[in-house]
C-alpha cells in the first residue's frame, strides 16, 4: 500500500463539476491499493497517517505534531495510479487491486481511519469517479509513505527478534569454541599416541641401516 500525505492548508474534492468533500487545515492522503494488501497493510498505513508529524507545536518547533495532536481535518482519495509501473514509458497497473476488491478494502480503510481518530474530520472523494482534486499545499510538505511488503522478515518485530536470538547463540557458539564431540575427532588415536611416544618400540631406530 502505498500513500501520498500533503500538508494543507485546504483542500477539496469535486465531481461532475459539484464539490462533494472539503477540509481546511489539515493532510491530504492519495491512497494507493495494491492486489498483496491485507488488513495488516491497512492497519499500518492507518497508523502511520494518523502519527505523522508534520504540524509544528505551540512554541513553534516543526515536526512536532500530528493531524491527531493538532485535531485537523483528513481528507481521502482513493489513486490506483500510484501502483504504476512503466512499460518504456507506458503506465502499467497491474500492481494495483482490481476495482471490485479495492472498493471495498478502501470502505475499510476510511472505517478504521475514523474509529481510530475523529469520523466527523475525515472526509474522502468518491471512489472510481472522475475526479478534480483541489490541494492548497502547506510549505510544500509531501511524505510518501509505504506499507511493509508483505512476509518481508523485518517488517515483524517478532520475526526480527527471532533472527536476533539465533544469531546471539551462534556467536556464543563460536566464542566456546569447538565442541566435545569435535575435539574428540580431533584428538589422536590411542594407537597413534602409543607409536609416536615410543611405546610399541623406537620405529626411527628400524630406518637406521
Amino acid at each position: 500500500m502505498k500513500a501520498v500525505v500533503q500538508r494543507v492548508t485546504r483542500a477539496s474534492v469535486t465531481v461532475g463539476g459539484e464539490q462533494i468533500s472539503a477540509i481546511g487545515r489539515g493532510i491530504c492522503v492519495l491512497l494507493g491499493i495494491s492486489v498483496e494488501d491485507s488488513q495488516k497493510e491497512l492497519e499500518h498505513m492507518v497508523r502511520k497517517i494518523l502519527n505523522l508529524r508534520v504540524f509544528e507545536d505551540e512554541s513553534g518547533k516543526h515536526w512536532s505534531k500530528s493531524v491527531m495532536d493538532k485535531e485537523y481535518e483528513v481528507l481521502c482519495v482513493s489513486q490506483f495510479t500510484l501502483q504504476c509501473v512503466l512499460k518504456g514509458n507506458k503506465p502499467d497497473f497491474h500492481l494495483a487491486m482490481p476495482t471490485e476488491q479495492a472498493e471495498s478494502f478502501y470502505n475499510s480503510f476510511l472505517e478504521q481511519l475514523r474509529k481510530s481518530y475523529r469520523p466527523e474530520l475525515v472526509r474522502d472523494g468518491k471512489f472510481g469517479a472522475y475526479m478534480q482534486v483541489h490541494i492548497q499545499n502547506d510549505g510544500p510538505v509531501t511524505i510518501e509513505l509505504e506499507s511493509p511488503a508483505p512476509g518481508a522478515a523485518n517488517s515483524d518485530p517478532k520475526q526480527l527478534s527471532k533472527l536476533e536470538k539465533q544469531q546471539q547463540r551462534k556467536e556464543k557458539t563460536r566464542a566456546k569454541g569447538p565442541s566435545e564431540s569435535s575435539k574428540e575427532r580431533n584428538a589422536p588415536r590411542k594407537e597413534d599416541r602409543s607409536a609416536s611416544s615410543g611405546a610399541e618400540g623406537d620405529v626411527s631406530s628400524e630406518r637406521e641401516p
